[in-house]
């Protein structure tokens, strides 16, 4: 073949440090609109961002020129500067180190933008531990407990 065709679609996952429910309504969303700016201006195409004040989802139309792990790291980090620059939150924020990413087919984007988009609804229901427990393990990914969350208990160094 002569070109390269991809049409790749992910949604990436992460907690804020020590699951600490610090993303507030007031900012939220122009913290998406900045990550959003993030996303497009390193190639990918933003089809969904929401949270809630402890975690947000992401679902892009990926495009490969780009490592997942580069893209995570370069969206935690110059959010996390964004949100200290706008003194957005009177508490020391940053974001969990560790993430999940999922591949999803094009007949799969409409219900991954809905179940984004609902993400009160569905947390009235079940916890974030529950909800990506539940990704884990319908994407058949192998874990262990001890390593998925960080908890307030477990940060000594604020």
């Amino acid at each position: 073949m002569a070109n390269t065709y991809t049409k790749l679609y992910v949604q990436m996952v992460f907690a804020v440090k020590g699951r600490q429910s610090l993303i507030q309504k007031k900012w939220k969303e122009e913290l998406y609109q900045y990550i959003t700016g993030i996303v497009q201006n390193n190639g990918h195409k933003m089809l969904r961002i929401n949270g809630m004040p402890d975690h947000i989802h992401i679902f892009i139309g990926y495009q490969p020129k780009q490592t997942i792990p580069n893209l995570v790291e370069t969206i935690k980090t110059d959010s996390n500067h964004f949100i200290k620059r706008k003194k957005f939150s009177p508490f020391k924020f940053n974001w969990q180190a560790g993430y999940g990413a999922f591949s999803y087919g094009h007949s799969q984007i409409d219900a991954v933008v809905k179940y984004i988009m609902n993400q009160e609804e569905h947390h009235r229901k079940r916890t974030f531990r529950e909800e990506y427990l539940d990704m884990l393990q319908k994407f058949e990914v192998e874990f262990k407990d001890e390593y998925l969350f960080e908890y307030i208990d477990d940060v000594r160094s604020w």
